[in-house]
This record gives structure tokens, sequence and C-alpha cells, in this order.
């Protein structure tokens, strides 16, 4: 069994950025697949970026490229998301997710994926 904890979210004016890290424990996740979901009010949850288990192929939503980068570092166990440029309508909860990749090594739909953090919300004020 994986937990992953999200964290680095909280209140940002337009333009400005945030940091979000998501920590597994439980077990290594060195063999998943990670990305990245947010779910603004109101909405469904949204793919967002990304990246594969060795950090050396990473993809993202049209929306956010140039702006939000993701990365890992396998050895603390730890996928993090640069947010910069952020624009009121990020506002969402942010959420981690991790998969064994099977056909794929990402989904832009959230059901495949084997395990999911509690999210961590960001607000962007204009």
């Amino acid at each position: 069994q994986v937990q992953l904890i999200e964290s680095g979210g909280g209140l940002v004016q337009a333009g400005g950025s945030l940091r979000l890290s998501c920590a597994a424990s439980g077990r290594t996740l060195s063999t998943y697949s990670m990305c990245w979901f947010h779910q603004p009010p109101g909405k469904e949850r949204e793919f967002v970026a990304a990246i594969s288990w060795s950090g050396g192929i990473t993809y993202y939503a049209d929306s956010v490229k140039g702006r939000f980068t993701i990365s890992r570092d396998n050895a603390k166990n730890t996928a993090y998301l640069q947010l910069n440029s952020l624009k009121p309508e990020n506002t969402a909860v942010y959420y981690c997710g991790a998969v064994i990749p099977r056909g794929s090594w990402y989904y832009t739909e959230s059901r495949p994926y084997d395990y999911w953090g509690q999210g961590t919300q960001v607000t962007v004020s204009s």
C-alpha cells in the first residue's frame, strides 16, 4: 500500500508561484509514473501533468505548458509540481497520483491511477 501526502498549497496572488510536493510512504515510487490533477470548484478532476518513473519524460496539459513543471526525486520518494505565473483559473484542489504503467506510461483520466493523495488547496486571487 502506498500513501501519498500533498503539501505546499496556499493563497497566492495572480502571477505568483507555488511549489507543491507529494511525499510517498509505504513503498518506493521508483517504478510508478506520477501525475498531478486538479479539481476546480464545481468541476471534475482534470489532468495537469505526468512524469515517467525515471523522470526522463514529462507531459503537460496545454493550459499549463510553459508555466508548470513536474519533477521527482526518487531518492526522497517525492514528486513536485512547480506552479509559476498563476492565474485565478488555476484555483483548485491539486491531487497527486501514482500508477504502474500498463500499456501507457501516463493517463489523462483519473480512473487508471492506483493511488491518490488527499489533495492540497491552491487559491489564486486576482
